[in-house]
């Protein structure tokens, strides 16, 4: 028995990225069923082009998550710094190839900038981020509609519109978009830092316990500004991706849509009380409400209960975390009356 449960603790995962992988296994298997369409090339394909934007969101969500933290802003900051920078580059009229990669660094500095104003606000009032980050995303898009523009963008500077032609493969069943290449960095990116830094461990301390991180050394302030700055860059990031895949820039897209990324990081087994979290929990968790989400248009379900759905299970993985952060406390409450008895 001990070994059978020795077992199945390695397949479940420390955040039980395996029950995930099984559930998005499973998922697939019942659609799969009701529609042979549903398991294709084709499919495969478009799910990972509809999960390049938000893996990337959610990357982000899960560090801030793991210190401890709550972020809503991620998305205003995304199209403050994209419709920012298409906006510039219009006025400019710069174009030419090269210029994407410029495109990229004036959006890149922007999402910097407007991450460091929640790092410095957190970090030097140690306010919580969820008042922090709710108010900055009302300042972030009016300061967007009032002062940059409200109107929507159609025709996009050339060196951003071109690159929406670049595919990595493309099949007669499908393509995979060459953006799929920054995104799939970032992953490795992401979990390189969080595993193998110095960095990595304080946003891992400072979520399990920010007074006791500062105490022993950790520099709490600065690993939150160093972090939103990061949050702030990887969201802009995905701005511009969303900009460039939807041939498009309108300041009112994607806001509003945060309830889906924290979902997905909180059901790829991130903890909602910090200090736990995994970059491949993240990657099935925005994967698996992709694959919920393209079930229940597939049967025709209203978009309306496609929300309500994502919400449950957002309910559902805090729960399940909640108890199973109880059982833990009295288990080790009765481990340590035992010891001392």
């Amino acid at each position: 028995m001990k070994g059978a449960s020795s077992i199945w603790q390695r397949l479940r995962g420390a955040n039980n990225e395996g029950l995930l992988a099984l559930v998005l296994i499973l998922i697939v298997a019942g659609m799969s069923i009701a529609n042979p369409a549903f398991f294709s090339i084709g499919t495969l394909y478009q799910l990972v082009i509809n999960s390049m934007v938000p893996l990337v969101m959610a990357l982000a969500v899960l560090m801030v998550i793991i210190s401890g933290g709550i972020d809503v802003s991620f998305y205003a900051i995304a199209m403050f710094a994209s419709y920012a920078t298409v906006k510039l580059l219009l006025k400019l009229n710069w174009s030419g190839g090269w210029m994407a990669l410029g495109a990229a660094g004036i959006a890149l500095v922007i999402g910097a900038g407007l991450g460091l104003v929640n790092g410095s606000v957190i970090a030097r009032w140690r306010t919580p981020t969820l008042i922090v980050t709710l108010g900055t995303q009302s300042i972030f898009t009016g300061v967007v509609l009032a002062y940059i523009g409200a109107q929507y963008i159609i025709d996009l500077p050339s060196s951003m519109d071109s690159l929406y032609g670049y595919r990595l493969l493309d099949t007669k069943d499908g393509y995979l978009h060459a953006l799929i290449i920054p995104v799939v960095l970032l992953v490795i990116g992401v979990s390189f830092l969080l595993r193998k830094t110095m960095f990595g461990r304080s946003i891992y301390a400072i979520g399990g316990d920010a007074e006791a991180a500062r105490r022993i050394g950790f520099k709490v302030a600065r690993t939150q500004m160093i972090l939103y700055v990061i949050v702030g860059m990887m969201a802009a990031l995905g701005g511009i991706i969303f900009v460039i895949m939807s041939r498009h820039a309108n300041p009112k897209d994607l806001v509003g849509g945060e309830l889906n990324i924290i979902a997905a990081v909180v059901l790829g087994g991130a903890s909602v009380f910090g200090g736990r979290g995994s970059v491949i929990g993240t990657v099935l968790g925005v994967a698996l409400i992709q694959v919920i989400n393209s079930s229940l248009i597939l049967i025709g379900v209203p978009s309306a209960w496609q929300r309500a759905a994502v919400g449950l299970l957002l309910v559902i993985g805090v729960g399940i975390q909640a108890i199973t952060a109880n059982q833990a406390k009295k288990a080790a409450v009765t481990s340590h009356q035992e010891g001392s008895e």
